[in-house]
């Protein structure tokens, strides 16, 4: 599948895109701004565009109001597949965000439900007591939200009319965007019966139709499964990406990696492509995360090194901060145009050297070194192998262990390598050998 071997750059669109934090109602085409971003996500070495909630919606996306149009803030279904298609132009797939957990307070058939009470016909498409009110008031009636958020209100997904709607949906998008995947919000919340129809329904619309599925903690295999999702987002690892450099205990990141990944008969997702990330437009920026700067560059070798799919969230690439104590609006700034520094020209190295290396798209996991400072762990598949050597610390290391050969090629410099008498890792560097 196409997806295993992405690179995946992640656009928070009403954020980018500078939209009014409430839906003002006012039809801007402002989605149109990311054509003028098509060039630099290649130039990434990038493979696919994952956007996050496109359509209308009360503020932030994932309370939709209407799922087959796109948000008045952000312009037409028109604007959308011109982007489409000028991002496949590029070579690029198309992911959508899937909200299909809750809607927001004025989606259209809630509406219906708040005027008609009893009488309207979409009134089983939510969990709703008639004998009772949330603190909005005035609904006449209580009604589920998601994890307590009675701004997002649940859908019954037991409900076929609303899985109906919700596949309508799906194949439109498929068929006026050709998008070529989903991002599943809130995985881990929505039921394995609908996962399984989805997935079902997947398969049939388009060939390789991806499904990545949010999820936090537990068992991923859970929600990636063949009656689920393909891939699932991998938080555990997220957190020791950042906090073993900022503790200085490169063990952390190495034992979850080996737990997820590594040759033991218990590894619980050896073969399988999780989607790796340093950052997302739920969490902090990785530039506020680390407490050393110096850390950027081996925190990215690491990401695309190590198994999974990686995904660059837009502006981290060259560094951009923000701080989830700031409030979500400075997790998704707008930003007029791309940049490009030294960061940008790393990760677009890191991205060449992955697409260009099937053991770093698919290779089994093994750890060869792990200090407190250092990490250096092999991915082999039958005719290649590559170990990804790490140096956190602020001082040149010599590494001495078994490499298994004499010599390699870094595949990020194209500079040859003989592991005779110790290998030399700079400080605050990320060297992949290759090894055929």
């Amino acid at each position: 599948m196409w997806f295993n071997e992405a690179c995946i750059y992640q656009i928070y669109p009403l954020g980018l895109c500078g939209a009014p934090a409430e839906n003002d109602g006012i039809r801007e085409h402002r989605i149109l701004r990311v054509l003028d971003w098509a060039e630099h996500i290649r130039g990434l070495n990038m493979t696919a565009v994952l956007f996050n909630p496109v359509f209308e919606s009360d503020r932030h996306g994932y309370d939709t109001r209407d799922f087959f149009a796109l948000d008045c803030r952000l312009g037409t279904n028109e604007d959308f597949a011109q982007v489409c298609d000028a991002l496949h132009a590029a070579g690029l797939k198309v992911i959508l965000d899937g909200v299909f957990n809750h809607v927001g307070r004025g989606f259209w058939a809630f509406r219906d439900v708040q005027q008609k009470k009893w009488d309207s016909p979409y009134k089983d498409w939510f969990h709703l007591d008639f004998n009772g009110d949330t603190q909005y008031g005035g609904d006449g009636f209580w009604y589920e939200g998601w994890e307590g958020h009675n701004e997002l209100v649940k859908l019954n997904l037991q409900n076929p009319a609303v899985v109906e709607h919700l596949l309508e949906a799906v194949r439109r998008w498929a068929q006026e965007f050709e998008v070529d995947g989903l991002r599943l919000d809130v995985a881990y919340s929505l039921p394995p019966e609908f996962l399984a129809r989805l997935r079902r329904f997947a398969e049939q619309l388009k060939p390789e139709f991806a499904l990545l599925g949010e999820t936090l903690h537990g068992d991923y295999n859970r929600w990636m499964n063949d009656d689920a999702c393909h891939s699932v987002t991998n938080y555990e690892c997220y957190k020791g990406l950042w906090s073993s450099f900022n503790s200085g205990n490169m063990f952390e990141i190495g034992h979850s990696l080996a737990r997820q990944f590594g040759p033991e008969p218990w590894t619980l997702y050896r073969g399988k492509h999780l989607l790796s990330f340093l950052d997302n437009h739920d969490v902090e920026r990785i530039a506020s995360m680390l407490t050393n700067p110096a850390h950027l560059r081996p925190a990215y070798g690491l990401l695309f090194g190590m198994p999974g799919v990686p995904a660059v969230y837009y502006g981290s690439e060259w560094g951009i901060q923000g701080k989830k104590s700031e409030g979500d609006a400075a997790l998704r700034p707008a930003l007029e145009i791309p940049r490009k520094n030294e960061l940008t020209d790393w990760v677009a190295a890191l991205a060449a050297a992955r697409q260009k290396s099937e053991a770093l798209r698919y290779g089994n996991y093994r750890n060869l070194l792990l200090t407190n400072a250092q990490i250096i762990f092999e991915r082999a598949v039958e005719k290649e192998r590559v170990l990804v050597a790490v140096n956190a610390a602020g001082e040149p290391f010599t590494a001495h262990f078994d490499a298994g050969a004499g010599c390699a090629i870094d595949l990020v410099t194209g500079l040859p390598h003989d592991f005779g008498g110790g290998s030399l890792l700079e400080p605050y560097s990320v060297c992949y050998w290759q090894v055929s």
